[in-house]
């Protein structure tokens, strides 16, 4: 049996459980879809709709930029 200041034994205990994929990942599937159903629902309120549709997709461009940023933080570690 290793010491415990073995560095191999704790390697173990501090590994994180991998459950599921990642949920910021999978945001995109949700938001896709509701931009063209804003566009078909709301055709007799323009103003709204199209507010709405702005606002959604700046909300995209926001999560793409975060993940992007994300990412290029994790390689430069």
């Amino acid at each position: 049996m290793a010491p415990p200041s073995d560095p191999f034994s704790q390697e173990a205990v501090v590994r994180k459980k991998n459950n599921g994929p990642p949920v910021k990942f999978l945001l995109p599937l949700i938001y896709a879809p509701v931009l063209p159903l804003i566009r078909i629902s709301l055709r007799h309120k323009p103003v709204l709709r199209d507010r709405l549709f702005a606002a959604v997709l700046a909300g995209a461009f926001v999560h793409g930029f975060y993940l992007v940023t994300d990412l290029y933080d994790i390689e430069s570690k």
